[in-house]
């Protein structure tokens, strides 16, 4: 273990904020040509990613240039600190091993974009999905991640899934493109983490378009397109099920399986303290759906997963059949019943047919054919509404898909939109339509602090939805209104942890020095000849001059 006195540290402090103040230094860049990569579609990109991953993965940039490369093995990226990794180009896979394209892992201050917004990753899982195979790779997953930004880049056509984040913290994702084939276990984005943004993200697939797992807490989900996708979800939910605090809101689905769905089958554990707010939908087959009874997975030991206050509010559009599948379906576990379930200005109406229905099983609140109160489990019950609610109608987006992409044929690479929610400005500019190019908010923050912080594409330290969810998680409900003003986008300043470590060295600084200052002064006083005045020894030698820094040094490491 090293030991670290607190004089090293008082003389490190003017070194570290003289660094950071001076504007620019030099930032290592290792741009994967140099390190065997070639724009030719054959040579294997991986082994060259990785060599410049090792030379830069502390406190420099990766930069894959335009350019369309060749990706036959897979890459780990494992460890470094304040590095980015910069695609400009695209990358296709050749490889046919499982597993993960890009996998990083335990890793911090990290960043993942593009700075054109055309950066792509094309998967070509349809070589796979023809066969009706799912044994190919996930294309992106990152794990014990923390203090990063994934955004401005499209992942297409996975063979497996698309995008996982599992165990990290304080993250933001944004501004995306997703698109795969129309088949199960092609998910989006699933998350299991801790303080995340997701949000202005497009996802098309026929599974999970950004997904909650367990476990997770302080989760913002908002603007996001589901354009022709499974839609978006909780679960699968089974044992020692643990997600809280969740806000989803500005959720636009179109042609897709649900609008949100909690799907279990047994298990244990809870799910607490969520909202899902301003959701549009057009012809999905389900609207809100909370199946504890979901079939398509294997029951699992347990009474149920707990579900409480939950709150869905203005819900507006369409379902495909509304006599089919109603759009509210409350099946909870009679082991479990859900409680304080909230439904209010639900405005949803039917494509088919003259009528909806809403179905509640053990199911407790206010709205809908919720019961009151929190009693015993009860048998499934319908509330039929013949009358479209006089507000049901919704906007739609210029982007929506017409028909899927299946599963036989080459997949586009589709351009990031710049709408996610009708009505709504996404909360970042494309990169690509900022006219400037964008660093690394690692590289940008050693290169010119001064202008990373004014930077909007500056990875902010995600407070996340620990920002946006409120502080007293006991509270029997959530609302955004109270909430929002914590968005570090709001402010027009980006929030890091550099900002208050700063601000923390510059009060250390000066303490430190003040008080190394009073030590010196002290100590001439109690050995000097006016010491018997001072407290001090009367018979006590005067100390010579070149003997005070080894009392100021032995003064330092025994107070401190």
């Amino acid at each position: 273990m090293i030991q670290f006195s607190a004089l090293a540290f008082l003389f490190l402090l003017p070194v570290l904020t003289a660094a950071q103040l001076s504007g620019s230094a030099a930032v290592k860049t290792c741009d994967v040509t140099d390190y065997g990569a070639v724009a030719d579609l054959s040579t294997d990109l991986g082994t060259a990613l990785a060599s410049a991953f090792a030379a830069c993965k502390s406190g420099g940039l990766v930069v894959i240039p335009e350019g369309d490369y060749a990706m036959s093995t897979w890459v780990t990226l494992n460890g470094g600190s304040a590095w980015a990794l910069q695609l400009d180009g695209t990358i296709y896979r050749t490889g046919t091993a499982g597993g993960n394209m890009i996998f990083i892992e335990h890793t911090s201050d990290f960043e993942l974009f593009s700075s054109t917004s055309s950066g792509a990753v094309q998967g070509y899982g349809y070589k796979y999905h023809v066969d009706g195979s799912l044994s190919g790779p996930r294309i992106l997953r990152l794990y014990d991640v923390s203090d990063f930004s994934v955004h401005d880049i499209a992942l297409v056509d996975a063979p497996a899934f698309h995008f996982s984040l599992d165990t990290c913290s304080n993250g933001e994702v944004y501004n995306m493109a997703i698109r795969g084939g129309n088949s199960g276990g092609l998910d989006g984005i699933d998350v299991w983490s801790t303080n995340m943004w997701i949000h202005d993200v497009m996802v098309t697939n026929k599974d999970e378009c950004v997904t909650v797992k367990s476990p997770a807490k302080n989760i913002l989900v908002e603007n996001i397109y589901c354009n022709w996708s499974g839609g978006c979800a909780f679960g699968s939910l089974g044992s020692d099920t643990d997600i809280t605090d969740v806000i989803y809101r500005n959720i636009y689905t179109i042609k897709s399986n649900q609008m949100m769905m909690i799907k279990s089958n047994g298990g244990s554990g809870s799910v607490s303290n969520v909202v899902f707010e301003n959701f549009i939908g057009h012809s999905n087959a389900y609207s809100l759906d909370v199946d504890q009874y979901w079939s398509s997975m294997s029951t699992v030991d347990g009474d149920g997963v707990s579900l409480s206050n939950m709150t869905f509010s203005n819900w507006s559009g369409t379902c495909a059949s509304g006599t089919q599948r109603g759009p509210i379906k409350f099946a909870c576990a009679d082991g479990a019943p859900c409680t304080d379930m909230t439904v209010t200005d639900f405005n949803m109406w039917t494509d088919s047919g003259s009528s909806i229905y809403y179905t509640c099983r053990s199911a407790f609140g206010d709205g809908a054919c919720l019961k009151d109160g929190s009693a015993s489990s009860y048998a499934m019950v319908t509330q039929t509404v013949t009358s479209a609610p006089s507000s049901y109608s919704a906007k739609t987006l210029p982007d929506d898909l017409t028909t899927d992409f299946g599963t036989t044929a080459s997949i586009p690479i589709p351009t990031i939109p710049t709408s996610f929610y009708p009505g709504a400005t996404p909360i970042s500019a494309l990169l690509g339509n900022s006219g400037s190019s964008k660093k690394s908010t690692s590289a940008a923050q050693l290169a010119d602090v001064a202008s990373a912080t004014a930077s909007a594409s500056t990875t902010r330290t995600n407070t996340a939805a620990s920002s946006f969810i409120t502080s007293n998680s006991s509270s029997s409900s959530l609302t955004t209104s109270s909430l929002s003003g914590s968005n570090p986008a709001s402010s027009g300043s980006p929030v890091s942890i550099q900002y208050y470590f700063e601000k923390f060295a510059c009060v250390m600084y000066y303490t430190y020095a003040a008080y190394a200052i009073y030590l010196v002064v002290k100590e001439w006083l109690l050995w000097s000849p006016f010491a018997i005045f001072f407290g001090g020894d009367d018979n006590a030698d005067t100390q010579p001059l070149e003997y005070w820094p080894t009392i100021l040094i032995s003064s330092l490491r025994f107070r401190f």
